[in-house]
Parts: structure tokens; sequence; C-alpha cells
């Protein structure tokens, strides 16, 4: 009992110890001041210490606009291709009959292995021979990249429990391979499916290192605006942007919280 405590107790411990640092975020960005520090009004609590005014910066500012969205254009667009890439990957890879599987599988897991500031830099090379840096399709295709490990992950995972039997039954039954495809193997990946786009888009959606070797000033987007933002000119919108990345976050957990639940009931049979 008493090592179970323990346990719980370094569990929520450092658990506080990575939230807390993200958390004080959300009541800074309320500061009426223009300082990243709690003001002697904030810790009395006087109404007169906070302000939404940094909320209403970021929405009237055009920069910070055409950085949300370009940022959500890329990550929407980005998404798509990568959960249609890596659905159709990892489907491929779980059939036994698949050649080369290891290799195969080594290779698309590689962007999410290999060092981003190494991967980045030879698309920067790559790209400058068919004239892509500094354009939205060669963004898109960079994050579409990032985003298909984990499709094929959580796709993998949803047929790691599949019975092929049944896909096999509905061929026998008179159903094209299409339509037994979409009719039973698509309803007992699509949680695996949705789960691998959320986790695609929010790579995307956080990814900077990318952004700062092959975009150009049309292309900027949250984290690029927010990097710059800390080098150049520290305002207080950045805290308020930051807050509103965390509530995003929180919302995608909740439903991948969720899709998780429902793919585990769908194996339990019920």
């Amino acid at each position: 009992m008493l090592g179970q405590w323990a346990l719980r107790v370094a569990a929520w411990g450092a658990l506080a110890f990575l939230m807390l640092p993200i958390l004080v975020v959300i009541p800074l960005s309320f500061n009426a001041e223009p300082f990243f520090s709690f003001t002697s009004g904030m810790l009395r609590l006087d109404p007169d210490a906070y302000s939404t005014k940094w909320y209403d910066a970021v929405f009237a500012s055009g920069s910070w606009m055409m950085a949300i969205r370009n940022s959500l254009v890329i990550g929407v667009c980005s998404t798509v291709i990568a959960t249609v890439l890596g659905t159709v990957a990892a489907v491929g890879l779980a059939s036994a009959d698949m050649p080369w599987r290891r290799p195969i599988t080594a290779v698309l897991l590689a962007p999410m292995i290999v060092p981003l500031i190494i991967v980045a830099a030879g698309m920067f090379f790559f790209y400058t021979r068919f004239n892509l840096v500094a354009t939205f399709s060669g963004i898109i295709i960079a994050h579409a990249t990032l985003g298909v490990p984990f499709v094929v992950m959580t796709v993998t995972a949803t047929l790691s429990g599949f019975d092929r039997s049944l896909y096999h039954a509905g061929l026998n039954l008179g159903a094209s391979p299409l339509r037994a495809f979409l009719d039973v193997v698509v309803p007992v990946i699509r949680p695996g499916v949705i789960s691998g786009a959320l986790l695609a888009f929010v790579t995307s959606f956080d990814e900077v290192v990318l952004v700062l070797f092959l975009a150009g000033p049309e292309q900027n987007t949250i984290p690029r605006r927010m990097f710059s933002g800390l080098r150049e000119q520290i305002n207080p919108s950045i805290l308020a942007v930051a807050t509103l990345l965390i509530l995003m976050s929180i919302c995608l957990l909740l439903a991948l919280e969720l899709l998780r639940r429902r793919s585990e009931r769908i194996k339990a049979g019920r």
C-alpha cells in the first residue's frame, strides 16, 4: 500500500512539474500590462489587472491572421494527404503477402526517427531543384511527409486485431474488393484513421523547423510567427496565441481519448 501511494505521489508530482509551466501561460495571457510576469494587481486578483486586449490584438493583426489562416490551410491539406497515403500503406503492410514489409515500414517511419533538422536540410536542397522552396505546395508535401508515420502507426495498431476472414467473407458473398473494403475494413479502422489524422494535423500545426527552412514570407505560420516574435519583439499577444493552442490541444487530446475507448469497444465486440 505504501509503495502504491509513493508511486501515485511521484506520478502526480512529475505531471505537475511538466504541466505547471504550460498552464501558467493562461493567466498571463490576460495580463493588462505588457509584461511576461504576474503583476501585484494580478496576485491580488484585482479585476482591473486582467484584460482581453491581447486576444483582441491577435484577431486585429493582419500578420497573426495570415499566420492562422496559413497554418489551418497547410494543416488540413497535409493531413488529408498524410491520412490517405498512411491508411493505404498501413492496409498494404498488414497483408501477410506484402514483400519487403520491414524495409518499407522503416522508410515510412524514418521521418519520425531522423532528426528534424536533417530532414529539413535535405528537403531544402531537394526542393531547390524543383522550385518548391517558398511555396505552399512544398510546405504541404513536407508536412504530409511528417504526418504519414503517425497514420501508419495508428491504423496498423487498429488492424492488428482485425480478422481478415471477415473481408474474405465479404468477397465470397459477391462484394467487389472495393465494396468489401469500404463496408468491412473501413468501419473497423476508422478510429485509427481519425486518430492518425488528428496527430498528423497537430504535427503540421506545431511544426516550425521545416517552415524556417522551406517557407517564404507568404507561408508564415503560427509557430514561425511566435518564434520570430520571441526573437525580435516580445509581445504578450504570443501568450494569447499560446493559450488558444493549449485549448486546441486539450480538445484534440479529449477526442483521441474518446476514439481510443471506441476502438477498444470495437475490438471487444461491444
